[in-house]
């Protein structure tokens, strides 16, 4: 029971969780600038400004950095976890919801007339462009550094 202890006082692990929610909650402010409306559903929803992925494991790696050193073994780890999970937010996922973006263009024009079509459209927003990247990449980073005293 002390291991599961352990973890809930893990501090690198507290900020980086506390991160992905802070960029997670930060999408629901600038979709009511950009839209006008209150819309919960960006909280649970993937894609958007910015990336809780990368805001995510860019803080996890820069907390392992700061607390088991920038030369170490599980620094390197969680810098390349960081760099598959941000090239998969902004290549793959971004691909898949351009290529669910032209599916379901072209299931409405081929439908369009008195055909019935009952699947459900494709989701369309799964990825990240490179600056919502870049951008919680850079929230990751300075959440983690700005709490490096809690480490």
């Amino acid at each position: 029971m002390q291991d599961f202890g352990d973890i809930l006082n893990n501090s690198v692990l507290y900020i980086a969780v506390i991160t992905c929610l802070i960029a997670q909650a930060s999408k629901l402010v600038i979709d009511l600038a950009k839209n006008r409306k209150f819309n919960v559903r960006v909280l649970v929803t993937t894609g958007g400004m910015p990336s809780a992925h990368s805001a995510l494991v860019t803080s996890l790696a820069t907390g392992v950095g700061q607390t088991a050193g920038w030369a170490s073994p599980e620094f390197a780890i969680a810098t390349i976890f960081a760099a598959i999970v941000m090239y998969d937010a902004a290549g793959v996922r971004q691909a898949a919801g351009k290529q669910a973006r032209i599916l379901n263009q072209m299931i409405d024009e081929l439908f369009s007339k008195d055909h019935e079509f009952n699947e459900d459209k494709l989701k369309e927003l799964l990825g990240h462009t490179p600056f919502q990247v870049i951008i919680g990449s850079v929230l990751g980073v300075t959440i983690s550094a700005l709490a490096a005293p809690a480490y």
